[in-house]
């Protein structure tokens, strides 16, 4: 019994998603070396904070789509275990609190090492994981999701974690934020891609089903497409790390998911869609964090 529970919880963490909090420290912990700014203590607690406020983002998540009965029996992605029965409302509600507990607490340290604007940041990114999808206006029900990703996994995510290592911001930071942020956006476009008529009968509005589905795949080439511009944009700025312009070839590792994203409608194709773009992410990030250490 405890290990079919530890089993069920580790599902709704949604652990193929992680990538996408581990990531932005990645790219941060490397320019941070580079720079002669890093320090390993702040980065492992920068990897732990995103990483359980990410976990308690996808419990809210699990729990308010529940209660807003977003989550039907049509869904095609992965199982939600608060929908499916697996764990209670109550008891999901309590672990969504826990999770962003461990996640303050660490976050102490992390205020301690960079000042009241780490406070501000933490407070912000764990409202923002239960906005998105709890209150009245839930971000995500608005179609204002895209936008909410991408700031909080791409400017916030990796300039506080490059902050909170080497106590300052420069603007080749800035701009290497905003690659993980889109490809992180691009993982939600497929999601909402994959989900568009199940979110438009319950009443989700995302971005994909207010502007329908040629404009999401549309969003989706921009994205991915502007993410693989970044290293050029940082080099042609500095002319320094041109290694790091490996991590253009994530255009070309996009190939597939292109073609997937253009010819297939069904749940399972999309799934492995899904699962493609966040290995686009994990692609360019190691590409871009080694070739900046060179």
């Amino acid at each position: 019994m405890a290990q079919w529970q530890l089993s069920t919880w580790i599902l709704a963490a949604r652990p193929k998603t992680l990538v996408a909090s581990i990531c932005p420290v990645m790219i941060a912990t490397a320019m941070a070396y580079g720079s002669q700014g890093h320090h390993w203590p702040s980065a492992l607690a920068a990897l732990l904070g995103a990483v359980l406020i990410q976990i308690g983002t996808n419990f809210a998540n699990d729990y308010f789509d529940f209660q807003k009965g977003a989550d039907t029996p049509r869904r095609l992605g992965p199982v939600r275990v608060t929908q499916a029965g697996l764990i209670s409302a109550e008891e999901m509600k309590r672990a969504t609190a826990l999770v962003f507990g461990l996640a303050s607490l660490i976050g102490l340290y992390l205020i301690w090492r960079g000042g009241w604007q780490v406070l501000i940041v933490g407070i912000a990114s764990i409202l923002a994981g239960l906005l998105y999808t709890g209150g009245p206006y839930p971000l995500g029900y608005l179609g204002l999701g895209d936008f909410f990703v991408f700031i909080f996994f791409g400017p916030v995510a990796l300039v506080g974690a490059y902050y909170v290592q080497a106590l300052a911001i420069t603007t080749p930071v800035v701009i290497a934020s905003l690659a993980p942020g889109f490809l992180i956006t691009a993982i939600l476009v497929v999601n909402n891609l994959r989900d568009i008529d199940e979110d438009r009968q319950t009443g989700k509005k995302t971005l994909a089903v207010r502007l329908g589905r040629s404009f999401t795949l549309g969003e989706y080439l921009f994205v991915i497409g502007f993410a693989s511009l970044i290293p050029v944009l940082l080099y042609l700025r500095s002319g320094e790390h041109p290694a790091s312009l490996l991590s253009v070839l994530v255009i070309a590792a996009a190939i597939p998911a292109f073609k997937t994203a253009f010819t297939k409608t069904d749940g399972p194709s999309l799934n492995r869609l899904l699962a493609q773009t966040g290995g686009l992410l994990t692609i360019y990030s190691v590409l871009f964090s080694l070739g900046w250490l060179l």
